[in-house]
């Protein structure tokens, strides 16, 4: 599906995510401010949050990975993620129109899959 977004909103001038250095290995990422973990840049790190995202001419979006150890005496840690847009244009409208169904079952499943690598890293 990304390589099809790719090559559709390439003819608008929008980022493709071809246009930054090439991917990092997991094992050279460091999550550190101004780096790029895929087709996402880190906007912010503090001790239990990274915002991700990125910036472009129809819309800027931040996904924010928050991770809450613990909370309220439960032997259980918990991570939440939230994500935002705010639309410059028309363009921005339209685009996410498609965008949104797609959202809201990828999203989820991103997070089970952060939550799934997370666990077997731990074992």
């Amino acid at each position: 599906m990304f390589a099809f977004r790719n090559r559709v909103v390439g003819f608008f001038g929008l980022k493709t995510g071809t246009e930054s250095n090439p991917v990092k290995e997991a094992d050279s990422f460091t999550c550190e401010v101004g780096e790029r973990v895929g087709l996402f840049k880190v906007f912010n790190k503090t001790s239990n949050e990274i915002v991700l995202g990125e910036d472009d001419k129809h819309l800027d979006f931040r996904v924010s990975l928050l991770f809450d150890k613990n909370q309220g005496g439960q032997d259980e840690n918990s991570l939440t993620i939230s994500t935002t847009v705010k639309f410059h244009n028309w363009l921005g409208v339209l685009y996410f129109l498609p965008v949104r169904p797609f959202h809201r079952l990828i999203v989820p499943a991103m997070l089970k899959n952060i939550i799934g690598k997370l666990e077997s890293a731990q074992q």
